[in-house]
């Protein structure tokens, strides 16, 4: 791939996980609950993480005109999110409130960061570039998994606490 194209990935990249980070900190702001901080500050840390790994590629990009070998040779499978299904945090959690919108728009953001991620893993030619973007996609994949299990749980509770089941 050219380096323009390649760089411009990357700043996409950067500013979708630059997105998420502002959002996570924003709900951890909004939270009145430890726990449901603590949460969001684990998302937001590994948003800057990513930023940090993508900062990094672009400036060996811009120097070297090739992605640098950075750890990424393991499939990102054996990388392990934060459990954040625990019990006690899925009933700190207004399923109306801010954090629960918090929780939908991220899964957005997760979704957009793994097609992305996971496109350029297949179209890269660098072998660091397709390394690097499989590691993210996977990574990103397991924040989807459980974003999306606590928003169908918090859903529950709400159809629970309001007698929608039909039986």
């Amino acid at each position: 791939m050219e380096k323009s194209n390649a760089l411009t990935i990357l700043k996409h990249a950067l500013l979708m996980e630059r997105k998420g980070k502002a959002l996570y900190e924003k709900a951890m702001e909004h939270s009145r609950d430890e726990a449901v901080k603590a949460f969001f500050k684990d998302l937001a840390d590994d948003e800057q993480e990513h930023m940090n790994i993508l900062e990094k590629q672009f400036k060996a990009l811009m120097s070297s005109s090739k992605f640098t070998a950075g750890g990424f040779e393991n499939d990102g499978s054996q990388v392990s999110a934060p459990d954040i299904l625990d019990e006690t945090l899925k009933h700190k959690i207004t399923a109306a409130g801010f954090e629960a919108t918090a929780i939908t728009a991220a899964i957005g953001f997760e979704e957009k960061a793994i097609k992305l991620y996971a496109i350029r893993s297949e179209e890269a030619t660098d072998p660091e570039e397709k390394k690097l973007y499989h590691w993210l996609s996977t990574w990103e994949t397991t924040h989807l998994k459980k974003l999306m299990a606590l928003d169908a749980a918090l859903m529950e509770t709400v159809w629970q606490d309001n007698s929608f089941w039909p039986y």
